[in-house]
C-alpha cells in the first residue's frame, strides 16, 4: 500500500459512561495488568494472552451513540480517500484472485458476486464496488453517514449493527470491516455472524491497527491508535487466534505504515515505511480469512 494514506482515525472525546467489567473475549480469562493510563480512560492486557483492551469498558448503547453527525460530517469530508485507502489495501490481499473466483461462483449460480461491508459510513468503497459488476449491501450504526450514502449513491445501506440486521446465511461472497473490529464491545461475536453469512469458499476481510507495530511500540501510549473509541487493540497473532477460534482460516496477511504524516523527522517516513512493510511490521494489519465448516470451528 502507498504509504501517503493515512489510517482511518475518528475519535470522540472521554465521557462519564456506564462501564462494565468484562473477561477476556479471546482467552475468557479475568485476569488483567495495567498497560497505557491515558487519564480518563485506560488499556490493560490480558495476563494469560495478552490481548489489549479497555476493561472495563463503555456500555454498547453509548459507544454506538458516539457516531453521530459529527461523525458523518468527518466520513463526507474523506470518503473518496478512504475509499481509495481501502482498495489498496484489498490490493496488498490480492483481491482480484478473491474476486475472480466469487465471478465464477456467482455465474455459475446465476447471479452477481455479493459484496457486505460493515461499518460503511458512506458506502463510498461500495459505490465503486457497484460500478464494477458487484452487488453490495452495507451495515452502518450511525444514521446521518447511512442516510448520506442512500441518497448520494443509492446504496443499500442497513442501519444497525451486524449482529442485528438479520441478514440471510450464506448469502454473501466477501464480508468486508475496515477499522471496526476494534471498535466493538464483543469482536467474537461479530466474527460468529460474518462467519454465518459468508457462502462456501467465500471470504472475510479485516483491517484494524497494529499494536504489534513499530510505531506503536515506539510511541506507546502516544500511538495515533491509542483512543477513546478503540476498545481492543489487537496483535497479529491474538487476531489470528480470535479468527481461527470464530470459524475461520488466514489465508493471507499484510501490514503497511511506518511513521505517521506529521511526525518529526518527517524525511525518515518513506524509508521507514518501506522498511516496515517489508518485515511485517507496519501501523495497519490486514487479514484476509475463509470460513471452515461450522462444526469444525476450534472450541
Amino acid at each position: 500500500m502507498d504509504s501517503q494514506y493515512r489510517m482511518k482515525t475518528f475519535a470522540t472525546s472521554p465521557k462519564t459512561e456506564p462501564t462494565s467489567a468484562i473477561p477476556c473475549v479471546l482467552c475468557g480469562s479475568s485476569a488483567f495488568e495495567p498497560l497505557w493510563d491515558l487519564g480518563a480512560f485506560s488499556f490493560v492486557h490480558c495476563v494469560q494472552c495478552g490481548l489489549v483492551q479497555q476493561n472495563p469498558q463503555p456500555d454498547e448503547d453509548f459507544v454506538l451513540a458516539r457516531y453521530d453527525n459529527i461523525y458523518k460530517d468527518y466520513e463526507v469530508a474523506r470518503q473518496g480517500d478512504y475509499a481509495r485507502l481501502e482498495m489498496l489495501a484489498l490490493g496488498d490481499l490480492r483481491f482480484p484472485a478473491t474476486e475472480a473466483a466469487a465471478r465464477d461462483r456467482a455465474a455459475s449460480e446465476g447471479r452477481r458476486p455479493r459484496f457486505l461491508d460493515v461499518g460503511c459510513a458512506t458506502g463510498a468503497l461500495m459505490a465503486g464496488l457497484i460500478d464494477s459488476g458487484w452487488e453490495c449491501v452495507g451495515v452502518e450504526p450511525c444514521e446521518p453517514a447511512a442516510l448520506f450514502g442512500r441518497e448520494t449513491f443509492g446504496l443499500d445501506i442497513r442501519v444497525t449493527v451486524l449482529e442485528k440486521a438479520s441478514l440471510p446465511s450464506r448469502a454473501f461472497d466477501v464480508v468486508h470491516a475496515s477499522h471496526v473490529i476494534e471498535h466493538l464491545n464483543d469482536p467474537a461475536l461479530f466474527l460468529a455472524e460474518a462467519q454465518r453469512l459468508i457462502v462456501p469458499g467465500g471470504r472475510l476481510i479485516v483491517t484494524t491497527p497494529n499494536i504489534d507495530g513499530l510505531q506503536a511500540r515506539i510511541l506507546g501510549s502516544r500511538w495515533r491508535s491509542a483512543i477513546y473509541d478503540h476498545l481492543y487493540l489487537f496483535s497479529k497473532k491474538n487476531l489470528k487466534l480470535l479468527l481461527e477460534r470464530n470459524g475461520f482460516e488466514v489465508i493471507r496477511t499484510a501490514t503497511w505504515g511506518g511513521w505517521a504524516a506529521g511526525l518529526r523527522p518527517a524525511f525518515i517516513k518513506k524509508p521507514f515505511d518501506r522498511a516496515v512493510k517489508a518485515i511485517g511490521l507496519g501501523d495497519v494489519m490486514a487479514f484476509l480469512c475463509e470460513p471452515r465448516a461450522v462444526d469444525d470451528r476450534q472450541p
